[in-house]
């Protein structure tokens, strides 16, 4: 349409964090190393909120942002427990930023760990820093300086974007070799290892048609499924310390995501805040 010049004004109305971030320091911050700009123009900039209120960033906003407290870091940190958060760059934000509440500050006794993304489409190396996260975690571990660890995978969720088949497919088998990995060395260690994910996105690589319940096609291909899915996450709670007898909590009617920070506590052996949402399971004493 045409360059952003002096005296323009711009909005950006995105709510997600990291983007628009990366975006709102482009246009506010004169001195930037991460991206090179050809030319910085004087215009007005705001963001429909401020994405990071311990940085200012946008200096400009419209809406007075959410403050989230009361998070399992902040908590865990209370209680003394040493955590360790660790991704590559794609999902960095997720066990952080986000993780912490829109908080771009660690807690204390919290330490993070960025594994560098590869800077191409991701169907060109849909294995990504899976490995690289899956050592690095193994690392900590095996130094038993931490509680409580956390990771991401982002391969399922960045090349199931991409739409390609085999490349999805190859992201998937390349979590898998890494969770057999985790799963070994926590076996090993006598701990606990939960796995899940916040929504689907490589489960289905093809798009339906919702009237037909059919798939649909680009002429004689199917048409590829690029967003999210709707479909349920698995759950997955692999108990090698044998210390509890774990049992399902059958009265939670539609479990999620919401569920998993009290999971936690439970996990190790803390009680849950009173206004989280209930753990997934429970154990007879």
């Amino acid at each position: 349409i045409g360059a952003m010049k002096d005296g323009d004004a711009a909005v950006f109305f995105n709510f997600r964090g990291d983007r628009a971030i990366e975006i709102s320091r482009a246009f506010d911050e004169p001195e930037l190393s991460t991206i090179k700009r050809e030319k910085v123009p004087d215009i007005f900039f705001a963001g429909i909120m401020q994405y990071d209120g311990d940085l200012n960033i946008p200096k400009n906003y419209l809406v007075e942002p959410p403050q989230i407290d009361h998070t399992i870091t902040e908590y865990l940190s209370k209680a003394g427990l040493r955590q360790f958060a660790c991704a590559e760059t794609q999902k960095f934000g997720h066990v952080t930023y986000f993780w912490n509440g829109n908080n771009s500050r660690k807690f204390e006794n919290e330490h993070w760990v960025e594994i560098p993304s590869d800077n191409i489409p991701f169907e060109q190396r849909p294995w990504m820093k899976a490995a690289e996260v899956t050592d690095a975690t193994i690392k900590a571990l095996q130094t038993g300086g931490y509680d409580f660890l956390r990771i991401n995978f982002a391969n399922g969720d960045m090349v199931g974007h991409t739409g390609d088949l085999r490349a999805a497919i190859l992201s998937v088998e390349a979590v898998d070799l890494c969770l057999a990995r985790l799963e070994k060395e926590m076996r090993r260690l006598g701990g606990i290892l939960l796995v899940t994910a916040d929504h689907g996105n490589a489960d289905q690589m093809i798009e339906i048609n919702k009237k037909t319940g059919k798939f649909k096609r680009n002429g004689k291909n199917f048409a590829p499924q690029t967003s999210h899915t709707l479909n349920p996450v698995p759950c997955s709670i692999m108990d090698f310390s044998k210390q509890k007898n774990w049992k399902l909590n059958d009265s939670i009617k539609n479990p999620g995501l919401s569920n998993i920070a009290a999971t936690v506590f439970r996990l190790l052996n803390l009680d849950p805040p009173n206004n989280y949402d209930s753990a997934l399971i429970s154990y007879e004493k």
